[in-house]
């Protein structure tokens, strides 16, 4: 009984490389395979490997599976908005204010970190596996490292999955409410995926890290939410 309840890595990659794969929210821990990923969803550059199975926060607390209220923070839609929204948070969080071009500058220095680790040397590249794994499953990695280069290419699961590591940045997305319930607009957002959570945690070399929270919309846009 316990195998057939039980879908393999491969298993679950080949649904969603044709498509077949099902999504939902839902409001309390699933068994899930592997970490946890969003959903599929399309880009100006071609699709961007986005997928989670069941539960989209797994073990998370309670408080991380209702609706909650925060202020959007707009964010510029040059094909850099998830890099801006992160360089725009973290600075937030730091109580730095930064200007229109440092965001873009650092929003472009972010993107090219994640090209280095991912498009560089083997080695370090293998301590991200998990992004490997959500990048290759929709396009070769030569492909990948071309389009990675351009200055509007638009971010998503695997560099957010690097970047909270790279960066011990807990970071957690969220989805506008009315886009789940479908039942007219509201103003409250729910929360879809995190990343470094870790880092969120006291340590003995210092205090935890702030939580960037970034706003996911159906118009493949991000923004910033305090």
């Amino acid at each position: 009984m316990a195998n057939k309840q039980h879908f393999s890595n491969e298993a679950v990659l080949q649904q969603l490389k044709h498509g077949r794969a099902r999504f939902e929210l839902v409001s309390s821990p699933v068994p899930s395979i592997s970490s946890p990923k969003l959903p599929t969803l399309s880009t100006e550059n071609g699709p961007q490997f986005f997928a989670r199975i069941g539960s989209s926060l797994g073990g998370a607390s309670p408080a991380m599976k209702k609706v909650q209220r925060y202020s959007v923070q707009k964010v510029t839609g040059d094909g850099r908005c998830m890099f801006r929204a992160l360089v725009k948070g973290m600075a937030f969080n730091k109580g730095i204010a930064i200007s229109s071009r440092e965001e873009r500058d650092d929003a472009d220095e972010l993107r090219m970190a994640v090209k280095e680790i991912i498009c560089g040397n083997g080695k370090e590249r293998r301590q991200y596996e998990e992004a490997l794994v959500a990048i290759t499953v929709e396009e070769s990695l030569k492909r990948y490292c071309q389009r990675i280069e351009r200055p509007d290419f638009w971010g998503g699961e695997s560099e957010l999955l690097v970047l909270s590591k790279l960066c011990h940045q807990p970071i957690i997305v969220y989805i506008p409410e009315h886009e789940h319930t479908r039942g007219g607009w509201s103003p409250g957002f729910i929360p879809i995926a995190e990343y470094g959570s870790e880092f969120g945690k006291s340590s003995r070399n210092g205090k935890p890290r702030g939580v960037v929270r970034l706003l996911y919309s159906g118009k493949n846009h991000y923004d910033l939410l305090i």
